[in-house]
């Protein structure tokens, strides 16, 4: 067999070398062992093929009659005369296996598993695969046959090189792999990494190179999907097969915010730039449909991203289903963190915009709020703002994460225009249903009804029941039910429909444009009157009311109750005694209790004897210091100070622009924050810096007041009057700036003898 080596390439020298440093090659040559796994007649093979190179190169004579035929081969490969004579004046023992045409050398059977060691070496992968596979596939033909033949397995023979051979081109397809990795072929390194692998494995071989050679697939995978999925749409069988690696790797992490061990060598930040980045690769049905599943896992990252491509997806491709599947879940969401923002968006796309205005007053998001008030100056409510909000919203912060919705424009009349999402919204229930959806997520914001009438209940169910009746159902979608009671244990259906018989003459597609109309055209008389007329429409007449409740109660039950009351002066008497026996009892039992406790105080913590020291008092000196009344009046032990709270709204507006600036430190957000506020900032700092954006702020202050909350000295209110100066910058580049005065409100909480923010609010 004639492999293309020669012997200057067998020792990794070239033509010009020394004595000295063909002295030191070779040394390094034989004293640099294989890996442990090749066999004892592998390795000696190799040092044949280098000690035979050492030979001839290492005798002058020899070596410039080699050197004659190798400048001869290097000049005119053509040129076999010149060659012919060379080879000629060469003595017996160095004309074993030169070939004159190939300037490479004739080598044995036995010799094969050296001359791939040393090819590997040089880094010669695939001319390894090139001669190692003809030779395994010949062997295996071989072998076939013969247990085809119906020969003994004690006939079959087989070579001692063979588990050289594989070993040795498996490592090759391995270190190929490694190669191709570096220059960024995922993909080509995978198919190389698999080969070796299925041929270990095809010969039930060398266990610990499997192991090794599955660590770097495993390793491989998240390279593997990037590149699969930034192929163009076109390429659906590509595409699916990163679909389906990106499936098998969240089974294996558990999520998307699991903690289990994929082998991937991401940690959980690391996988969640991952998934950042994998976004604007995926399209919005994608998104959907991976996403969705993933919030199933109790995930608060998956069931964010789930809303985000609903929403996306709802007002794409006029959906408003889909919107309100991801209102749904962003009451699941708002358990854990603020997204009062998003449901106040969402509710405006679904045309309910009393309860999209009341949500929003809620949020703590508080630039968004100052950027909605100040679109909505000349209107009577924050219809204007908000609309303009959701549109910039969508277009820059929604569509780009989705490849095939980045340049499409929002508009949010375009939307409301369509006759399908009129004809949904139109079946929808009206704000207030929809305020008693809200009270029962959120009870602390919404008085409780107090009482239920069961034909609401019906009445409403009946609606609902005629409004799923009449939907068109979408193969595409999935079907989304009006409410989900499994998912949310305080759920009501009576609070839900409890004026489900109320319905507006205006559809909410009209309320909406109006609005739309209303900040596109400066004008708001139409949304003062358009809020009022709702309001005029949702009263209930007490005609309707009485219609309503229908009086199903038997007459002899009223007489019969009478007679139960104490009209008689004995009845009066009796009762009287009663309530006089009720007190005087209650009155001797509190005596006798605090005498028990008294005394079981007295046995158990008995009080310090007092000695009868007689008290020293002076007449010239009082018996208690009086203090100077020029001296200022010290502060209530623990209560926050004015000083104190300066320095705390100073920390925390430096360490804000540090966790929102360029460098994104958002460790140093736990110094200062805590509760709410620190998981709001620091979701706000991540999602800036997956974006690749940050901001520059210059801050001034004034403290305005400092209050106590509550008995409690560890608790306290701090107003501030901040000037806020904001310079975007996305990219690196200079997006727009912005100069707000706000008046904030800080609710401080001391922990561990220091003072943390818990919460902030734009005072109005």
């Amino acid at each position: 067999m004639r492999i293309p080596l020669d012997y200057y390439r067998i020792l990794g020298l070239p033509l010009a070398a020394s004595e000295e440093q063909l002295r030191q090659a070779y040394s390094d040559r034989i004293v640099q062992l294989p890996r442990r796994e090749f066999s004892q007649a592998a390795i000696s093979s190799r040092k044949q093929l280098i000690e035979e190179a050492y030979v001839v190169l290492s005798d002058p004579k020899q070596r410039s009659t080699y050197d004659q035929l190798y400048l001869a081969h290097a000049y005119d490969p053509d040129n076999l005369a010149a060659a012919a004579v060379a080879l000629e004046n060469r003595t017996e023992s160095t004309k074993r296996g030169i070939d004159t045409q190939s300037m490479g050398i004739e080598i044995t059977q036995d010799e094969l598993v050296g001359a791939l060691l040393i090819l590997q070496e040089l880094g010669e992968y695939e001319l390894v695969l090139k001669l190692g596979r003809p030779y395994l596939v010949n062997k295996n033909s071989v072998k076939n046959a013969r247990k085809s033949n119906n020969l003994a397995d004690e006939e079959i023979y087989e070579s001692a090189e063979h588990p050289d051979v594989v070993l040795t081109v498996a490592l090759a397809c391995l270190e190929l792999g490694r190669e191709q990795w570096q220059q960024g072929h995922y993909e080509n390194a995978a198919i190389s990494l698999e080969t070796g692998q299925e041929l270990l494995v095809r010969e039930g071989l060398f266990s610990s190179v499997q192991a090794e050679i599955q660590a770097d697939l495993y390793k491989l995978r998240p390279y593997r999907i990037l590149e699969l999925l930034a192929l163009p749409q076109e390429k659906t069988a590509e595409r699916s097969q990163g679909l389906e690696l990106l499936q098998n790797l969240l089974e294996d992490r558990g999520g998307i915010d699991g903690t289990n061990n994929d082998d991937s060598g991401l940690n959980i930040d690391d996988f969640l730039r991952f998934i950042q980045q994998l976004r604007n690769h995926l399209t919005v049905a994608e998104q959907h449909k991976l996403f969705e599943a993933q919030s199933k896992r109790s995930s608060a990252v998956a069931t964010y991203l789930a809303v985000y491509a609903l929403i996306a997806r709802g007002f794409a491709q006029r959906q408003p289903a889909l919107i309100r599947q991801a209102r749904q879940m962003l009451v699941r969401l708002g358990k854990r963190q603020d997204v009062h923002l998003e449901q106040s968006l969402c509710a405006l796309l679904l045309g309910q915009t009393e309860e999209a205005t009341r949500v929003l007053e809620l949020s703590q998001e508080y630039e968004a709020l100052a950027f909605i008030r100040e679109k909505s100056q000349d209107s009577p409510d924050l219809l204007p703002g908000l609309c303009l909000y959701a549109e910039q919203w969508l277009q820059h912060e929604v569509f780009p994460h989705f490849r095939d919705l980045a340049n499409q424009q929002a508009f949010l009349k375009d939307y409301f225009a369509n006759q399908q999402v009129q004809a949904y919204l139109e079946a929808l229930p009206t704000d207030a249903e929809t305020t008693n959806e809200w009270a029962v997520i959120n009870p602390q914001y919404f008085p409780q009804p107090k009482a239920k009438n069961p034909h609401f209940h019906n009445n409403s169910t009946k609606t609902s029941a005629q409004f799923n009746h009449s939907r068109t159902p979408n193969p595409d979608l999935p079907e989304t039910p009006p409410r989900e009671t499994p998912e949310y244990p305080n759920f009501s259906p009576q609070m839900w429909n409890s004026s489900g018989s109320i319905k507006s003459d205006v559809p909410a597609a009209e309320r909406i444009s109006r609005g739309t109309n209303q900040h596109l055209n400066g004008s708001a008389k139409s949304a003062a009157s358009s809020h009022s007329q709702k309001r005029r429409r949702r009263k209930p007449t007490p005609s309707a009311s009485r219609e309503r409740l229908p009086d199903n109660r038997p007459s002899s039950r009223r007489p019969r109750r009478r007679r139960t009351f104490p009209n008689t002066i004995e009845g009066k008497t009796r009762l009287v005694w009663r309530v006089f026996i009720s007190l005087v009892s209650i009155l001797v039992f509190w005596v006798l209790a605090t005498t028990a406790f008294a005394w079981l105080k007295n046995l158990l913590f008995p009080p310090p004897s007092l000695h009868d020291v007689q008290l020293f008092v002076q007449i010239n000196e009082p018996p208690v210091s009086i203090p100077d009344p020029k001296s200022k009046p010290e502060s209530e032990e623990g209560s926050l100070t004015k000083v104190q709270a300066r320095e705390v709204i100073n920390t925390w507006l430096s360490t804000k622009a540090t966790a929102l600036g360029p460098n994104h430190e958002i460790n140093n957000l736990e110094q200062i924050l805590t509760g709410s506020a620190l998981s709001q900032w620091r979701l706000i700092a991540q999602q800036n810096r997956s974006d690749n954006r940050y901001r520059k702020y210059e801050h001034s202050f004034k403290i305005e007041s400092v209050e106590k909350i509550g008995l409690f000295a560890n608790r306290a209110a701090v107003e501030a009057t901040v000037k806020e100066v904001t310079q975007l910058y996305e990219n690196g580049q200079f997006k727009n700036s912005s100069n707000d005065n706000l008046r904030v409100r800080y609710d401080l909480i001391r922990e561990q003898g220091k003072w943390h923010i818990q919460s902030t609010s734009v005072v109005n």
